[in-house]
Formats: structure tokens, sequence, C-alpha cells
């Protein structure tokens, strides 16, 4: 493990202290669906500080506060809780998820559920890890793969497409499950708990740190397109164990979606 990747994950740790107070305020952001609280400011500001001091120079991508700043070499993508409406609620899946980017190119992320005892962590070229222990990817067939999904909260108007793209995939695999937060599913997947991914819109942040671990973890994530899900906008995301079941996947998407996403 280099310096770099240490000293982010002894960061994140320090910063999972702002998330254990049970005296937090909830607040709505676009929507009853879309939850903000205390926690995820007070993480985010000191996320930002912690890390700009890291890395002088460095931009951001970060959920809370409309905080994006991409034009710089270096950008940290960060989402200080994922999983806000758990960790509103005290359900233990909900998470801290720290990315690095060098020009457009992932270099290291890390996942850190304090909760569920999970530090998940990946440097580019050098493997993924959970609690300090290689993992990877399952070898498990898209028959026998557990997939996770949701149902856009967010944006009840793409229900209906979910809904059909969800039913096609649950009766090719064996079944679904449904965590809350895109970072731990997509980590589950890189250590071989689950084996299938879909999600019509999520954005960078929610995804930055795990795609990586994936990546790392032997596994494979693309957006409708089948190129890696973008770093700066929104994006439609399937992520699989096994390159024939991420096409079975994209071919179940692009049959109920064969125009691309409905948005920009």
């Amino acid at each position: 493990m280099n310096a770099m990747l240490q000293k982010v994950i002894d960061i994140v740790k320090e910063a999972s202290a702002l998330m254990t107070s049970d005296h937090f305020t909830v607040m709505e952001k676009d929507g009853r669906e879309n939850l903000v609280t205390s926690s995820d400011i007070a993480v985010q500001h000191f996320l930002t500080e912690r890390l700009a001091a890291l890395l002088p120079g460095c931009g951001f991508l970060c959920e809370e506060e409309d905080f994006r700043d991409l034009e710089e070499e270096y950008v940290w993508i960060i989402d200080p809780i994922d999983g806000t409406a758990n960790y509103a609620r005290g359900i233990a899946d909900c998470c801290i998820s720290v990315a690095l980017a060098r020009k457009g190119a992932l270099q290291l992320g890390v996942v850190y559920s304090p909760a569920r005892g999970e530090l998940y962590s990946a440097e580019l070229g050098k493997g993924a890890q959970c609690n300090g222990h290689s993992i990877h990817v399952s070898d498990r067939p898209l028959a026998d793969g557990l997939f996770c999904t949701a149902m856009s909260t967010y944006c009840k108007e793409y229900a209906k497409s979910c809904s059909d793209i969800i039913y096609d995939i649950y009766m090719q695999s064996n079944d679904t499950r449904r965590w809350g937060s895109a970072a731990i599913e997509l980590c589950l997947l890189a250590s071989g708990v689950v084996e299938l991914y879909f999600e019509m819109r999520l954005q960078p942040w929610d995804y930055a740190a795990a795609m990586l671990i994936l990546h790392e973890a032997g596994g494979r994530i693309a957006s409708w397109n089948g190129l890696p899900p973008s770093l700066e906008k929104q994006s439609l995301v399937v992520a699989a164990n096994r390159p024939d079941s991420l096409g079975a996947l994209l071919a179940v998407v692009h049959c109920h979606l064969p125009d691309g996403v409905p948005y920009q």
C-alpha cells in the first residue's frame, strides 16, 4: 500500500467519527426521498479540508453543497455519506466514499462503512482489499447470481423502465438484494458476495471509489454505451462479476432503453 492511500484511509477513518453520533439533523434536498443530514455536511467539510492539505491544488467533486471543481489535474470525488436515508434511520448500510482521479483516470478508492465494520480500498493496478485482505469477484454464472438494484428513488418517472429491466434480469438470475447504498453494493460485488448490479441513474460520487475497487477485484462495470460510467456527470450503471453476465445485463438494458438513457 502506498503512502497516499494509507493517508486517505486514515483521514476517512477520522471523518467517520462525525457520523457515529446520534445528534444530527435531517433535511430534504430535492424532495422527501432525497435527504441530507448535518453529518453529511460535517463529514464533507472535514474531508475537503484534510484532502486539500494532503494534495495542494487539487479539485473536488462532492455530493453536498454543489461542490464541483473538475479543472485540476487531480480531483477528489467524494460522497460523505452514501446511503443517507439508511443513516438517518439507524440502518448500518451507509458509508464514506472517496476516490482520487488524475486527468480523468481513477487512481485510488476508499469505501468505509463503520457500522458494518468494512473498509474497502484499491489502488490502480494493485488489486483490491477489504479490511486489509485481498478480495475478488466470484465466478458464479448469471443464473446463480444475486442481483443488486433499485428503482430510481430520486426520479420516480423512470420507475416503469427500471421495473421492466429489473424483471427481465431477475427472471434470468437467482434473486435480488437491496442494501440502499450503491458504493456498498458494488463493493459486495467486488468481494464475491453478489454478482450483478443495475441502477438507472447515479452520480459519480455514488460509484467512483467502488468502481475502481470492483475493477481491481476483477469485475466489470459499464454505462449504457458499454464504456465506463462518467466521472463528471450522472450515468446509468450496470456491473457484473463476468464479461458474459455484463453483456447479458446490457442486452436487457438496450431492449428497454434502445435510444439511450432518458436524461442528459
